[in-house]
């Protein structure tokens, strides 16, 4: 590649410890593979910011501000100026500066921007610089389901977002010479509400690192206790996540324990929120927090589930269980998206009367269950390998796709 590569990301993509930086540590090694990039991005703390060294083994060059905008300003600068509070969130004018600055003495041949509230970064550029815009998920389309399902003034500030950020969502589409998803069931809901086609919008699907993710590796073990362990994996003050663990914990959890007391249910993840916190309170609930290795209790479970209500584009918890050999029951929110066949590769449950009855059928059926992540982890070997999901990269970036080719 003739020229160099500006890489725009709302959050520093190392550690690769949550879906978002695992997505865009991947994506920023490969296209390093290509051509030297310039990393702009944000650091959400301090701890964020001393993975600055890390980032500077990969990039040419780099900007990483603090992220010092909080809600209740980004909600006010969001209704003052009729914006997405998602974009008034993630705004910094030294940021701006250096895109700019970058782009006047670096000799950028492309623009990488990943996630809507990046792309506001990205300036008019000249005919001979493309733009690549990866949204990654249908962000809009969330807060829209959100508004739809909720009341008051908090469905109405959702339903405001939804259509803010569609708006512009659609605007960069038209703008970028090409957009991704990470999935193509979320790619062909953006076709069919923008109008756009198969050239403009296509899908770069996730991978998962297998040599990490894998049964055979040795982890720390851990101390569950005794009886069937149930785990889920996730950030936990993401909202998804968190009504996930609590539906599972006060409607599912309650039916295994009937039939089997002695199951548990460990919320394994960073930054529980209060009321996932509470949930430990419950017979049989364990929330751990952050861990230093989240292996050691995939390794542990009996079943991985995933019982998400709202979700977007692939979820890696998904992807990663289903690497390390585990049973998976996922809703079908949490499977779609994910080449994978229910029965065969794991079992997909639509509400927690069938979350319970399908973990309760593994519970009695051990040889069934190891079965089923034995077929998981073939899946993932076969089609999930980080190589080949991001083989298309290079021509989607640089105008080589082919015409209608989806980048699945």
């Amino acid at each position: 590649m003739n020229g160099d590569i500006l890489f725009l990301c709302h959050r520093i993509p190392f550690p690769p410890d949550r879906g978002d930086k695992i997505r865009s540590c991947h994506l920023l090694k490969r296209l390093a593979e290509m051509a030297p990039v310039h990393v702009g991005c944000f650091a959400d703390d301090d701890r964020d910011m001393g993975f600055a060294g890390e980032l500077a083994q990969v990039a040419a060059s780099q900007c990483i501000l603090p992220r010092d905008r909080s809600r209740v300003v980004a909600g006010l600068t969001g209704l003052a100026r009729r914006q997405s509070m998602l974009i008034a969130l993630f705004d910094h004018p030294g940021l701006h500066q250096w895109v700019a600055q970058t782009l006047a003495e670096r000799p950028i041949r492309a623009v990488f921007a990943y996630s809507a509230q990046m792309a506001h970064f990205v300036p008019v550029l000249p005919p001979d610089v493309r733009f690549m815009m990866d949204f990654v998920d249908f962000d809009s389309a969330k807060y829209a389901a959100y508004g739809d399902q909720g009341s008051g003034p908090m469905a109405w500030i959702n339903r405001r977002e939804g259509r803010l950020l569609f708006d512009f969502e659609r605007r960069v589409a038209r703008r970028a010479a090409v957009s991704s998803f990470v999935s193509e069931a979320e790619a062909q809901l953006f076709r069919a509400a923008t109008g756009l086609n198969t050239r403009q919008v296509m899908a770069l699907e996730n991978g998962v690192a297998l040599d990490y993710f894998d049964p055979a590796a040795e982890v720390a073990p851990i101390e569950p206790g005794q009886g069937p362990l149930l785990v889920f994996t996730g950030q936990m003050d993401y909202r998804p996540n968190v009504e996930a663990v609590e539906s599972f914990a006060c409607e599912a959890l309650p039916a295994i324990r009937a039939v089997r007391p002695d199951t548990r249910f460990a919320i394994v993840g960073r930054n529980p929120v209060r009321s996932v916190q509470a949930l430990a309170d419950l017979p049989g609930v364990i929330v751990t927090g952050g861990v230093p290795d989240v292996r050691g209790w995939l390794a542990a479970a009996d079943v991985v589930v995933a019982p998400l209500r709202i979700a977007r584009g692939i979820q890696n918890k998904v992807l990663e269980a289903m690497a390390m050999g585990r049973p998976v029951v996922a809703s079908p929110q949490a499977a779609e998206g994910i080449d994978a066949v229910d029965e065969d590769h794991l079992l997909v449950a639509a509400d927690p009367a069938e979350e319970a009855a399908k973990v309760l059928a593994l519970l009695a059926d051990p040889a069934r269950a190891t079965a089923l992540g034995t077929a998981a982890r073939a899946r993932m070997e076969a089609r999930y390998r980080w190589s080949a999901t991001l083989r298309h990269l290079p021509d989607m970036l640089l105008g080589r796709a082919a015409a209608g080719a989806c980048m699945a």
